[in-house]
Order: C-alpha cells, then sequence, then structure tokens
C-alpha cells in the first residue's frame, strides 16, 4: 500500500491558521476550519505524511502579515509549522528536494511551463510551483498523492498526475 502524502496549498493553509477574510476555501466555501481539522487529524492517524511546499509558506506568509488583528499569534503558528516541515517532525516531512526544484534548469522548465497554463488555465506561478512538487513525489511510484486544495483547476492537475502514473506503470509491465 502507498504511503499518502498530501501537499498542502495555501487557500488550506490560510483556512487553517484562521486568518481573517480567508476563513474559508473551495466551491461554496465548503472547506472551514473545521474540515480542515478533521481531516487533518483524520490523514495523520492514518500515517499520512504532510508537505508545506515553499511557495504555500511565502504565499501564506505574505496574507499573514496583512493582517491587522492576531498577526503575532498566526504569524506564530505558521512559523511553528515551518520549523516542524524543515524537522520532519510527524506529521510533516521535510522537503529538503525543494531545492532540486529551484535550480536553474527546473526554473526554466517552470517558467516555460507556465507560460502555457498563465493563458489557457490563469494558473498561478506558486500553484505550477506546487504541481511540480505533486509531480516529484508522484514519479516515486511510492506514494499517493493529494493536493489539498479549494482551487479547483490545481485539485485538476492532481487527477492529471494521476492518470499520467497509471498509464506508466501500464506500459512497464
Amino acid at each position: 500500500m502507498k504511503k499518502k502524502v498530501i501537499i498542502i496549498d495555501t487557500n488550506v493553509m490560510c483556512v487553517w491558521l484562521q486568518i481573517p477574510g480567508k476563513e474559508t476555501a473551495g466551491k461554496n466555501n465548503s472547506i472551514t476550519y473545521e474540515s480542515v481539522k478533521t481531516y487533518i487529524e483524520e490523514e495523520t492517524r492514518k500515517e499520512a505524511t504532510l508537505v508545506l511546499p515553499l511557495t504555500s509558506i511565502i504565499e501564506t506568509g505574505n496574507f499573514v502579515a496583512q493582517i491587522e488583528q492576531n498577526r503575532n499569534a498566526i504569524g506564530s503558528k505558521l512559523a511553528d509549522m515551518i520549523i516542524a516541515a524543515a524537522a520532519g517532525t510527524a506529521p510533516w516531512v521535510a522537503f529538503s528536494q525543494q531545492g532540486d526544484l529551484w535550480t536553474n534548469e527546473a526554473l526554466v522548465n517552470l517558467a516555460n511551463r507556465w507560460r502555457e497554463t498563465v493563458v489557457t488555465e490563469k494558473q498561478s506561478i506558486g500553484d505550477a510551483a506546487i504541481v511540480d512538487v505533486a509531480e516529484y513525489y508522484a514519479k516515486s511510484h511510492l506514494f499517493e498523492v493529494v493536493i489539498y486544495t479549494g482551487d479547483g483547476g490545481l485539485k485538476n492537475h492532481e487527477y492529471r498526475i494521476a492518470g499520467q502514473i497509471q498509464k506508466t506503470l501500464r506500459r512497464n509491465r
């Protein structure tokens, strides 16, 4: 059985941290603090691993910096999550290979792919980088990869990646 890796998108981090003005996400505001908390608790009980991509850290940090009330408390929660992720403290995984995704060659590839998806999908460069993280894990064939997001476009990339992996596995049999 494959180990589940859950990649946390910015909009889910904002909900989880209860950033004012970002308390819900997803279609019909279906992602709430309670739903995030419950999902994370259930999945970590099942020994899923949480990944906090660099883009989610930066984007969430930018939102925290803009709030007026509870900035220190919310910022401290985010800082604690970043420290736990960097240390690989369960349920977080230290994604030290993120550096592999920010090499000169990887950045050129990201920019070239994004050049197309920004036009066709209105995809942010942060979301394009999150897709790279998901593909990184999926290519190993060791993980079930979930992009935890309220963004339907980004979620569609999870399904596309899973489909590509299945095709590759069938071809290699």
